[in-house]
């Protein structure tokens, strides 16, 4: 209900569909949901310590919320560019890697590969948004699953906005490229992270 849209994946939004309060009360039962299944894992109390205190970071004020904040207070100003690559790894590559980083975490890998699979997520992460801003201008609302145009017509600060078309889409195949390389020591056991960069960056075409 914070973005006011119609649309999500091509079907009704929840606030629309029911009302803002079942969207918001929705909301917080997924999330309370998500916490509840890492304290249930079946692993040692360390581990899902160490899971929740991640979803906790990636959730929280230094993380979507807070992302989410920003994005909201940013409506009609203009963002330089450091600015909106902040706001977009807090609002949506700070929950894409956390998901890559539980996965680590439940592997028990080490701290280097902690650190390649976390420099693949914020780079992952940066390039979804940057292909979302590059779609809201260039694809259809069917296409697109929400409504297509929404943040050029609510004065939203975009990638596209800031720096253009063509350096966002080459700053998206930039950073696809880094997000690949990052896995290079997993060899094929990162296949399908390497198939899920290709497919981020690639969606629309």
């Amino acid at each position: 209900c914070m973005d006011d849209d119609d649309l999500r994946r091509g079907r009704p939004t929840v606030h629309k569909a029911f009302d803002e309060a079942t969207a918001l009360l929705v909301g917080d039962a997924l999330q309370t949901r998500a916490f509840e299944i890492l304290a249930n894992a079946q692993c040692d109390a360390d581990m899902r310590i160490a899971m929740v205190r991640a979803l906790a970071t990636a959730s929280g004020s230094r993380g979507m919320a807070g992302g989410q904040a920003i994005d909201l207070e940013s409506v009609g100003k203009r963002l330089d560019l450091a600015g909106l690559k902040q706001m977009h790894a807090m609002k949506t590559g700070a929950l894409l890697s956390c998901s890559v980083e539980l996965g680590g975490i439940a592997a028990q890998l080490s701290a280097i590969q902690m650190q390649h699979l976390k420099e693949y997520s914020e780079a992952l992460g940066l390039a979804f948004q940057i292909v979302d801003d590059i779609l809201d201008v260039t694809a259809d609302s069917q296409t697109l699953g929400k409504t297509a145009g929404k943040d050029a017509a609510n004065d939203k600060p975009t990638y596209v906005s800031l720096m253009g078309l063509d350096y966002a889409k080459k700053a998206a195949k930039e950073l696809q490229e880094t997000a690949i390389a990052s896995l290079e020591s997993f060899g094929a056991k990162a296949d399908a992270l390497k198939d899920l960069a290709l497919l981020v960056v690639n969606r629309g075409k």
